[in-house]
């Protein structure tokens, strides 16, 4: 129950924030250029000038822990904090599944082919306004050909590393992310599989 109310909450505050950042950049018709207005309580802007409706939107990002046998993928993007790793993740484009972006993700970041993708979990993430689609993915190759303009870092993980990576004990001094975040439940749950 009370893990029920704390989403709802992280929810609301999500929402909040993506239509906040869109009404302060949606001021301007994106057809005549002309201010609009607020409707339907925030949630429409509508142009006096043009009577064109604009909506808030949202944007799909995936989310994804690749593993292989008793083993994930997890990354460092340069902008992590110290000692982090976790999952990869990356904007879905115009005319692409969720599946494919998860394989086009893992491919770019760290050149490791996938199989199959299977759809865990999502999470609303307002920077500014997307929705992170949570997947386990199961990688085909293992050999890593790591994109260093955008992570800093790849590595294979076992399932008893990564567990005490989960609960902060590793000799390695390296974390999960915190259980707040839609990545720590995709790690969690590749932890508690048989």
């Amino acid at each position: 129950m009370k893990r029920a109310a704390s989403q709802q909450v992280l929810g609301m505050m999500a929402q909040a924030a993506s239509m906040g950042k869109w009404h302060s950049t949606h001021k301007m018709c994106s057809q005549c250029g002309k201010p609009t207005e607020l409707a339907e309580a925030g949630y429409r802007r509508d142009c006096p000038s043009c009577s064109a409706q604009h909506f808030p939107r949202t944007d799909p990002a995936v989310i994804m822990l690749i593993t292989h046998g008793d083993k994930c993928l997890m990354g460092r993007p340069y902008h992590l904090m110290e000692n982090v790793y976790t999952t990869l993740a990356g904007f879905v484009e115009p005319g692409e599944t969720f599946e494919d972006a998860v394989r086009r993700e893992v491919f770019e970041e760290a050149g490791v082919k996938v199989g199959t993708v299977k759809y865990v979990a999502s999470q609303p993430w307002p920077f500014p306004s997307n929705i992170m689609i949570g997947f386990h993915g199961e990688a085909l190759t293992t050999d890593l050909n790591i994109d260093y303009e955008e992570m800093q870092d790849c590595q294979w993980f076992s399932k008893e590393e990564t567990l005490k990576m989960l609960q902060g004990e590793a000799e390695s001094g390296l974390i999960c992310p915190p259980d707040i975040s839609i990545a720590h439940h995709l790690i969690k749950k590749f932890i508690e599989e048989q």
